[in-house]
């Protein structure tokens, strides 16, 4: 969330952001009238206690019963107005905060206008797209022609827009996340694997909540609340904690599954397997110095893009627009992969810089080396990558003729021998 003192020094600087985000800007206005209220409120229970803890020194000093009494009369009043005024001040309060943290976060002056995907801006290209001699196959036909995408049985199991990977699909969806969780380890994060279940703080805390309520799932008798991706409990790990500047940056990657509740509709983006109300991912998260997070989001975007590269797989980097710039970012890179049977590119990374906006939510500080207070530190998450579109890259882009699929090499070791999936007989 925001500095509330930002908002109230700078309300235009805050009105020009949530016009990029194509928001409305009166909340800004409420936030302000508010928090004014606020101040006056607490000069007024200031001012009230300061009364109350003189009359009741000067209460103490009097010898007089009569007129004694008729002061403790008035001191009762005066409580029931200080009760009266802590009140609307606890009700103020509440309000205000809930304002403040339906704000967005202030894009990044690099990040472009937009008022959707279509506008973010390509950066580079790495790769080029594998040239066919023979029509490439989607992986909605290509996966249950070999055996391992299995749509029926997910629809049995648990509804439209499940799916069933068996055998060797299976397989490689494990090898996947093996090697890229091992790749990160190599590039220096630390390996955590946490709860898919969480307390609705720290869903508030990473900013899913109360934003995106409705998209998440909740076991409402015990109060957990599915993650929608693993960079929820990651930004848990630290909540309310001061660490030292010694020890940023600490990074840490983390396989999940999640869950959402993807209000989906029929078309090209839902076919096959590109989206569902389940899926695995692998995270990477950083807490890092505010001066230094910058070029740490350079250096996760490069992490990202070696797992890409290093699968062999045609991707692109884009910046994205404020059209299409999430809730708690401050500045996003997406990855996306070609995939020739689709004929598409497909998103399998956002890599964002959050600033301070998840810290302060989170209460998250770092104690400086020179030894001044604790100031917040800087987040950033991205995905390390997300499934299972990097399995639908993989399994289009290294088809064969005979309907084969290829293991990329990186992946073998963690296949159990097999190194082309072919259709079991």
């Amino acid at each position: 969330m925001l500095d509330l003192k930002l908002i109230r020094e700078n309300p235009e600087l805050i009105r020009e952001a949530l016009r990029k985000r194509q928001m409305e800007t009166a909340i800004v206005d409420q936030i302000i009238d508010l928090d004014e209220q606020r101040r006056i409120l607490i000069l007024d229970v200031e001012n009230k206690k300061a009364q109350r803890n003189a009359v009741s020194k000067e209460i103490g000093r009097m010898k007089d019963a009569a007129a004694r009494q008729e002061k403790i009369e008035a001191m009762r009043v005066l409580k029931e107005d200080i009760d009266a005024l802590d009140a609307q001040l606890k009700k103020v309060e509440l309000d205000l905060y809930d304002l403040v943290a339906g704000i967005p976060n202030i894009p990044d002056p690099d990040v472009p206008f937009g008022t959707s995907d279509k506008d973010n801006v390509v950066i580079r290209t790495v790769g080029e797209p594998r040239s066919f001699d023979f029509e490439p196959k989607a992986h909605w036909d290509l996966g249950p022609e070999l055996g391992i995408i299995n749509f029926e049985a997910g629809v049995k199991l648990s509804g439209t827009r499940f799916y069933v990977l068996e055998s060797a699909g299976a397989r490689l969806e494990r090898a996947l996340i093996f090697w890229m969780v091992d790749q990160h380890i190599r590039q220096g994060y630390h390996e955590v694997y946490p709860p898919y279940m969480v307390r609705q703080e720290v869903m508030f805390a990473s900013g899913q909540l109360p934003k995106f309520a409705d998209n998440l799932y909740h076991d409402a008798e015990e109060d957990f609340w599915l993650v929608p991706t693993a960079e929820v409990p990651l930004t848990g790990m630290l909540m309310g904690e001061v660490v030292d500047e010694a020890d940023l940056p600490i990074q840490y990657t983390a396989y999940t599954a999640c869950f959402r509740r993807e209000k989906m509709s029929a078309g090209r983006d839902v076919r096959g397997i590109k989206r569902g109300h389940q899926f695995d991912k692998v995270e990477m998260y950083k807490f890092c110095l505010p001066e230094n997070s910058p070029q740490e989001l350079e250096n996760m975007v490069a992490d990202a893009e070696a797992t890409c590269w290093e699968l062999g797989l045609p991707y692109r980097v884009l910046l994205q627009s404020t059209g299409d710039l999430s809730f708690g970012s401050h500045k996003t890179y997406d990855i996306e992969v070609w995939a020739p049977g689709c004929q598409e590119w497909l998103e399998v990374s956002s890599i964002s810089r959050i600033g301070d906006f998840q810290a302060r939510r989170a209460n998250i500080k770092y104690r400086p080396a020179d030894g001044s207070s604790p100031k917040f530190v800087h987040t950033l998450n991205g995905s390390g990558l997300g499934l299972p579109r990097t399995l639908i890259a993989v399994l289009e882009n290294y088809q064969q003729a005979d309907g084969s699929v290829v293991v990329p090499e990186v992946l073998r070791p963690f296949m159990g021998g097999i190194d082309v999936i072919r259709k079991e007989a």
